[in-house]
């Protein structure tokens, strides 16, 4: 009896230590992330390299007339077209021309951004508005602005008054149709929500349906900035004297080519510059509506 106790018998010290938890081994972490890349240091600032573009193409004009690929007589070198430039300067004609029309497409914006804001907001917030201006403005949308010049002619005469108001007809129906579809494409969420917290209808307006619509209503301007310098195009052969539109004619006539190319770069820096504006505003206007940058 003695004997089997002792077999079967085990101390509780032994016991109680076999139960005590052992140390787990430490556990290794392993790295899932990939290896943190080098940052990148950007030499030039974002505007400048948005020029690559534009200097590239004066790279391959330069070397593709210097080589003889193009023929002078037909576009001519980038050095006879400086000179023009400069000979137009000395005569105070450049600044002349450029400087009276500025002045149309600003009489023409004003009037455009102002009449076709406030169109598009009397048809896009009421079904009134809409049946009553939306189909005319879409009828005007559908005719060529050359096709009025005649007509203007006839009703205004050969001042400024029918320049500027074609100008202005331009941009009026840029704003017109991207400002009025920008209103109708506000999320009906946002408004329903706006509604159930009790806002009133000025308020509704004022903080929900045109902030929504502001980018609609930037994409017309940067439209309707293209399409005022078009428009002027045609404005400017109404019996004028002055203006870039009649540099062109009389280059044009006269056969003077370089002056022609030199309204082109006209033209393209300041639709560079019109660009840019609009950016400018896009940043400071759409702050609260990041998107996307590219990668």
């Amino acid at each position: 009896m003695t004997t089997l106790d002792s077999r079967v018998t085990t101390p509780v010290g032994s016991l109680a230590a076999s139960r005590e938890p052992r140390p787990s081994p430490p556990t290794t972490l392993i790295e899932v992330a990939g290896p943190s890349r080098p940052t990148k240091r950007v030499l030039l600032p974002r505007w400048l390299r948005k020029l690559y573009g534009p200097v590239a193409l004066l790279l391959l004009w330069w070397s593709t007339s210097a080589t003889g690929l193009l023929d002078p007589d037909l576009f001519p070198p980038p050095g006879a077209v400086v000179g023009a430039t400069t000979d137009l300067i000395a005569d105070g004609e450049l600044f002349l021309h450029v400087w009276a029309s500025i002045q149309r497409v600003l009489y023409g914006l004003l009037f455009g951004v102002l009449g076709g804001t406030v169109l598009a907001v009397l048809s896009g917030l009421t079904r009134i508005g809409e049946d009553l201006l939306d189909s005319t403005m879409q009828i005007l949308k559908a005719v060529p602005n050359y096709a009025l010049t005649p007509l203007l002619i006839m009703w205004m005469g050969i001042g400024e008054e029918p320049k500027i108001l074609l100008i202005a007809l331009g941009v009026g129906i840029a704003i017109y149709i991207n400002t009025y579809s920008a209103i109708r494409g506000v999320d009906n969420a946002l408004v329903e929500a706006a509604t159930t917290l009790g806002a009133s209808r000025a308020a509704l307006i004022w903080h929900v349906i045109l902030p929504g619509s502001l980018p609609g209503f930037l994409v017309g301007l940067r439209l309707a900035l293209s399409g005022a310098w078009l428009s002027l195009i045609f404005a400017e052969t109404i019996n004028t004297t002055e203006g870039i539109g009649y540099l062109m004619t009389r280059a044009q006539n006269l056969l003077q080519s370089e002056v022609s190319v030199l309204i082109l770069v006209i033209y393209a820096v300041i639709g560079m510059i019109s660009y840019a504006f609009v950016r400018f505003l896009e940043r400071r206007l759409l702050a609260w509506r990041p998107g996307f940058q590219g990668t």
